[in-house]
């Protein structure tokens, strides 16, 4: 990463964190003037942009995290329907995650076996049929609320 795409970065972290502090321009300014002598964010060294965002941690500002998404692996039919059983129960709202995570953390549950890619026929199955026990009784649950 270049020091030009890290200096965008770090004032975009910096401007998100006075927006969900609240901070009013002149409180901001000041901040600014305190912590690092500049008036202007745009003139804030490396260490000042540091300094910067470790005092708006202080204030209470939690830098929000991205977690990576887990990426799609299995490719066979099997799989393919085991994951649209999966997606159908998460539109029903029976299922509150609808990630890969999530659906491999079930299939462990189901089988023993951490990923569902993993899975011998007989243990695809039985997974399937869970699944689709499980969509009969949310789709009666559904109807019922009606």
């Amino acid at each position: 990463m270049t020091s030009a795409d890290q200096k965008r970065r770090d004032l975009a972290k910096i401007h998100i964190a006075r927006k969900e502090l609240g901070m009013e321009e002149e409180d901001y300014r000041a901040m600014l003037q305190d912590v690092a002598g500049v008036g202007s964010s745009a003139d804030l060294t490396v260490a000042g942009r540091s300094k910067v965002l470790r005092r708006l941690e202080k204030l209470g500002w939690k830098p929000k995290t991205r977690k990576p998404r887990q990426k799609i692996t299995a490719r066979e039919p099997v799989d393919r329907k085991i994951r649209a059983l999966w997606l159908d129960l998460a539109n029903l709202g029976a299922v509150r995650d609808r990630s890969e995570k999530a659906l491999n953390s079930y299939v462990s549950r189901q089988t023993g076996v951490d990923r569902m890619d993993w899975l011998s026929s007989k243990q695809a199955e039985k997974v399937i049929e869970a699944l689709k026990q499980w969509q009969s009784r949310a789709e009666k649950h559904q109807r019922g609320a009606q």
